[in-house]
């Protein structure tokens, strides 16, 4: 009897359309009130870090300054972004990782479209 060596190494990787791993994501996220300018440099930041990481915005969904139902970090509106976007799962964690520093963002949330 022989045996052969399980070569985990050499299976090739799982991939879909696209690349390895790429999904569709939908990316919300509120801004904190502040001046136009100072806006859409928050949300230009998001843009760029996933256009860096390999991922492509499929459409930018602007809602606009919105009242809060409760209040977020002494803020009662916010600015009301939501974005959708192709991209690895690394891509998305980034992204994530960024958006609990950065101080301009109230609140996000990042959810896998399952729209094929």
């Amino acid at each position: 009897m022989i045996f052969q060596p399980l070569l985990l190494c050499e299976q090739e990787p799982k991939t879909r359309e696209g690349g390895d791993f790429v999904r569709k994501y939908e990316v919300i996220f509120i801004v904190k009130p502040m001046e136009e300018e100072a806006t859409n440099a928050v949300i230009s930041k998001f843009t760029k870090l996933i256009t860096e990481n390999g991922g492509t915005i499929d459409k930018e969904d602007r809602w606009g300054k919105k009242r809060l139902a409760y209040e977020i970090k002494d803020c009662t509106e916010g600015f009301y972004e939501l974005l959708y976007v192709t991209c690895d799962p690394a891509c998305v964690a980034e992204c994530d990782r960024v958006m609990k520093i950065t101080d301009g963002i109230l609140k996000h949330m990042i959810v896998k479209n399952d729209e094929e």
